[in-house]
């Protein structure tokens, strides 16, 4: 997460985020929190610009939060735990609250993948037990792939009954 996302969540200026973390930055090392490169940080730029359908509500979003800060500054980055570090040094109660929910999001994300990684594991051990079947579904599912890019071919020449 960025430094200026982090300051919005914990409801204080990005400013005052970055002089704590440096006034105990022995606790963030390199795999905790690092400055994004310029092209890192053009091509986040950009994604904000364009995440969303709704373009003008995210502009505004992207302007909002450049208002509150320095936007020649290249943000720094936080992993999974230089937020946990982060709980150490910030002690409000909003801080607290919003570390709890974060650590919570990544380790549902991290839930699923395991999850997800254990599905495809056991597809495939399956897939090794019936591999005649898989290899049937797959001869028809690519000869359904090319009946209808054959389909959607433009087609040229006569037409019987057409003008």
């Amino acid at each position: 997460m960025l430094d200026f996302d982090l300051a919005e969540l914990y409801e204080v200026q990005t400013k005052s985020l970055n002089q704590a973390v440096k006034r105990n930055i022995q606790r963030f090392p390199s795999d905790f929190m690092f400055r994004l490169t310029s092209d890192g940080w053009d091509l986040v730029r950009s994604q904000y610009a364009t995440a969303s359908d709704n373009k003008i509500i995210q502009s505004q979003n992207v302007i909002e939060s450049q208002k509150k800060r320095n936007i020649t500054a290249i943000p720094y980055a936080f992993t999974e735990q230089g937020l946990a570090m982060l709980s150490g040094i910030l002690n409000s109660g909003k801080a607290i609250n919003v570390n709890i929910a974060i650590m919570r999001a990544f380790v549902m994300i991290r839930q699923y993948a395991l999850t997800y990684k254990e599905l495809t594991d056991r597809l495939k051990e399956i897939e090794g037990k019936f591999e005649d079947v898989y290899e049937a579904i797959n001869y028809l599912l690519e000869k359904d792939k090319q009946q209808i890019e054959q389909k959607e071919r433009k087609r040229i020449g006569f037409y019987p009954g057409h003008p």
